[in-house]
């Protein structure tokens, strides 16, 4: 049975991935428990991310909870940024988290995941471990190459160093997938709208794409930005609802 509380609350937590300590932001709903949605963000982003903060409070208003947290090496959170952002690293950083919830009474064993660019492909590679029944991804890439050469940092006379140390490759990953939401600008210079043509035609039903014409990587418009929040909160809303027999 949920319990109403006098008011939504939001609570900062840690908790631990390797022997790290990785802080959060629990965004809690008026009734409770409650399912819950985890968010991951970009390559170099963090948990504050308004984008990521616009849809853990329009979850929140929907009655779910919302747990936003930085990546190890990211924000607040222990680690060094150069050894902690492989692909392996952050779905071990987003399994940890779920575990960590999972031993709170006020949440519910239905979890949804949500992942911007680099945070989408965590979510792919970790949702059938983590159990997860929906997902929402914003400019995910099915797989590294060739972008190494965006994911990297400016080096002295045009040269880079790849930030990514290990390539990945979602490919055999979508297939286990299902109740998935994606978003992609069809003018992103850095993941190319074609990675999410190839999530939808991998992924299981239901699943819907949604392309913001003109949309950069960053969803920079905030028209695109508002039907993002509107569309993804719903989303959750709608797949993570406990049926009534429940």
């Amino acid at each position: 049975m949920k319990t109403p509380f006098q008011k939504q609350a939001i609570e900062e937590l840690e908790f631990r991935a390797d022997g790290l300590r990785l802080r959060g932001a629990l965004h809690l709903p008026e009734c409770r428990p409650a399912p819950v949605v985890v968010g991951c963000h970009g390559l170099l982003s963090d948990r504050r991310s308004p984008k990521q903060k616009a849809l853990a409070e329009a979850c929140q208003r929907r009655g779910l909870a919302y747990f936003r947290f930085d990546h190890r090496g990211c924000g607040e959170s222990d680690g060094r940024l150069e050894t902690g952002l492989s692909l392996e690293n952050r779905v071990n950083d987003l399994l940890h988290a779920v575990r960590f919830l999972d031993r709170r009474p006020d949440i519910q064993k239905r979890l949804g995941l949500f992942g911007s660019s680099m945070g989408g492909a965590v979510c792919i590679r970790a949702a059938a471990s983590a159990g997860a029944a929906a997902i929402v991804t914003c400019a995910a890439p099915v797989r590294s190459r060739p972008l190494k050469a965006v994911f990297s940092t400016a080096e002295p006379h045009g040269r880079r160093t790849p930030l990514l140390h290990k390539e990945f490759d979602l490919a055999d990953d979508l297939p286990k997938i299902r109740n998935l939401l994606l978003f992609h600008g069809d003018a992103d210079e850095v993941v190319p709208v074609a990675h999410a043509y190839e999530i939808l035609q991998g992924a299981g039903d239901p699943k819907r794409l949604i392309i913001q014409k003109s949309g950069d990587h960053p969803m920079s418009d905030s028209r695109h930005q508002e039907e993002f929040i509107r569309e993804a909160a719903l989303w959750f809303a709608q797949a993570l609802a406990i049926p009534a027999a429940e």
